[in-house]
């Protein structure tokens, strides 16, 4: 259609306005309507211009405020009315963020999509924390999980996690029991270092380090709230000092050969 809008799916960061895209920030400052999800934190959604429309999707474990399929029919309403729609998203649109089934509902409506990545919530909670997810000598491949899908035990994570590997999981906080029983069950070892970073890139952000097997007892004693993610492996477990000082002594070791 002629007079249909865009479509911006547009990543928000981990929750750092500081860390949003040029592109975004510019899209937020113009856009007249903005629909976002609920992690968003307020001080990204503060750089709305003052009479931007705020439509809140949040969606919360088993509580969803639109089920996905009204709003992919509220994007397309919207564009096809002829208004430029942001799609807020935290982190990056199509990192467990259902980019994908957004843009492809809006695709097949005719309405123009235009994809704005962000910083993903793995990247910018690993940067906050100080946890390196690859280092030589730790890590060489890092995935990512959702730690919130049906049929949680039947998930294939084999090879996931473990030696020389880093795993990330979201949306793990409810299921954490599950997660690390799951994990010791394929063979990771108990006392496999974690993380868990909660309220990443945020005044109030907390880095909880621990072994696999009090991952639950962790999450329960410290009451740990979403957005936050869980970081499985050697990783976690270096510190800045440790990085330095292996880096340096890596670099001597190379001088002297």
């Amino acid at each position: 259609m002629e007079n249909s809008g865009t479509l911006y799916l547009v990543g928000a960061g981990p929750g750092d306005p500081d860390l949003l895209t040029l592109c975004a920030a510019r899209l937020l400052r113009s856009a007249s309507l903005i629909v976002h999800d609920g992690l968003v934190d307020p001080a990204i959604l503060d750089l709305a211009r003052e009479d931007a429309t705020l439509i809140s999707v949040a969606k919360q474990r088993s509580k969803h405020t639109l089920p996905q399929d009204e709003i992919n029919a509220l994007l397309v309403r919207e564009a096809k009315a002829g208004r430029d729609v942001v799609r807020l998203k935290g982190g990056d649109p199509l990192i467990f963020g259902r980019g994908g089934e957004e843009a492809e509902a809006a695709q097949a409506a005719g309405v123009k999509v235009e994809i704005v990545p962000g910083i993903s919530a793995a990247n910018g909670a690993a940067a906050a924390a100080q946890i390196a997810l690859t280092h030589r000598d730790a890590s060489s491949v890092v995935s990512f999980v959702a730690g919130q899908c049906k049929e949680l035990k039947d998930q294939n994570w084999a090879g996931l996690a473990g030696k020389g590997r880093t795993l990330v999981i979201y949306m793990g906080v409810k299921t954490a029991p599950q997660i690390a029983e799951k994990l010791m069950e394929d063979g990771l070892s108990p006392d496999m270092p974690i993380a868990v970073i909660e309220n990443a890139a945020r005044a109030e952000m907390r880095v909880l380090r621990g072994l696999l097997a009090g991952l639950p007892d962790l999450v329960e004693a410290e009451k740990v709230i979403s957005p936050a993610l869980i970081v499985i492996g050697e990783v976690t477990a270096r510190d800045n000092v440790t990085l330095t000082q292996l880096a340096q002594t890596k670099l001597q070791e190379e001088a002297s050969q």
